[in-house]
């Protein structure tokens, strides 16, 4: 029925149209019978003034009121501008308004929340995109030596870092990992890396970069952060390699000819966690022979979760190294593990950032 569809105002009008009209037959019939008195005739004077007084009280009291919060809500759920309630009613009115208040007022904090996110979420993007320009995009191509790397990072901004530095005849290469993930950690991994290039062409060894290294990250950042390395230095000439640990996880070496992958701790102390590092590290050579393999990873892999909880460990990663040592060429093998890692984690998203890198001896 059409009335059920009426404004109240509307509503009330129509109902007491209704009931006048009613009245008024009363009358009418009561006059045909000439039963009505003038004893009568004030009463219907008074209700028609009653009738009147009631319908603007009405509109001003009830129907108004919620005529304005109503053209506020369609303009809120319209997309269109809308403004605070203002009332000091404690009524049906006074209550509607006040939920209309709270929750526009919430809606407004969440959406700066929204447009904040949006702000933060394209300035992680900007610094992603930074950070994937600083971090090599291809491998070097070096005399006697084979050189594959692999880098995902768990967040946008990532702290595992890994570079390629060549001076003069020698390639200085690392892998680096920062306390946690983010923006923090991704802020060292930048500072790291562009100190590695400068000492790089300043220092003759990579013992000397690294006392220098820790130096400056000491100084730098805060003490609840560090950062976990190893560096290496292949010499093109002399064809050898040797490395230096600071805190980080081991080096896994195949030999061709046993078949058989050494686990090789590679000591030292977390960058930045001392100010003087320079009798916690050593530099230390790594013969290798033709076709021996070297692995250098962070902590990511190792850590790595299943949907059990179970961990990818040392182990698992030293038989994926074994398996796959002897059949492909460092891409192949870095592509292995990371495959056998995914399925080992599958539905479970990764915990930390993964870096890979292996080196094969190649002819001598």
């Amino acid at each position: 029925m059409k009335f059920f569809d009426l404004t109240l105002l509307r509503k009330y009008i129509t109902l007491s149209v209704v009931m006048t009209g009613v009245l008024c037959g009363v009358l009418l019939v009561l006059r045909s019978l000439e039963i009505i008195t003038f004893v009568l005739l004030p009463f219907f004077i008074a209700f028609g003034v009653f009738f009147v007084l009631s319908v603007f009280l009405f509109w001003h009291s009830i129907s108004r009121p919620l005529f304005l919060i109503l053209r506020q809500m369609e303009a809120l759920l319209s997309g269109r501008p809308y403004k605070k309630i203002y009332t000091d009613r404690v009524d049906e009115v006074g209550v509607l308004a006040h939920f209309f208040n709270e929750v526009t007022k919430h809606l407004s904090s969440f959406t700066g929340e929204i447009q904040q996110g949006e702000r933060m979420k394209e300035e992680l993007s900007t610094a992603a995109a930074i950070q994937r320009s600083i971090l090599p995009s291809t491998t070097p191509v070096l005399p006697g030596l084979l050189v594959s790397a692999n880098t995902r990072p768990a967040a946008e901004v990532g702290g595992d870092s890994f570079d390629f530095v060549t001076t003069g005849d020698r390639t200085i290469f690392y892998v680096g990992d920062v306390t946690g993930h983010g923006v923090p950690a991704g802020l060292i991994m930048t500072m790291v890396n562009m100190l590695v290039y400068t000492y790089g062409e300043i220092y003759p060894n990579i013992y000397d970069l690294m006392v220098s290294l820790n130096r400056q990250l000491k100084r730098r950042i805060q003490n609840a952060r560090y950062m976990t390395m190893v560096m290496m230095q292949w010499n093109h000439v002399e064809k050898k390699l040797s490395y230096v640990g600071a805190g980080h996880e081991h080096i896994l070496v195949f030999r061709s000819k046993t078949g058989m992958v050494e686990v090789i701790k590679t000591g030292g102390i977390a960058l930045g966690m001392v100010p003087d590092a320079s009798k916690l590290i050593q530099e230390i050579p790594l013969s290798l022979e033709e076709n021996d393999m070297v692995l250098l990873y962070t902590d990511g892999i190792t850590e790595a979760r299943n949907m059990t909880g179970g961990m990818f460990g040392l182990e698992r990663l030293q038989e994926s190294f074994l398996r796959y040592a002897a059949q492909y060429n460092p891409d192949g093998v870095s592509q292995h593990i990371v495959d056998d890692l995914q399925h080992f984690a599958e539905g479970c998203l990764p915990g930390d950032d993964i870096t890979l890198i292996v080196l094969k001896r190649a002819e001598k």
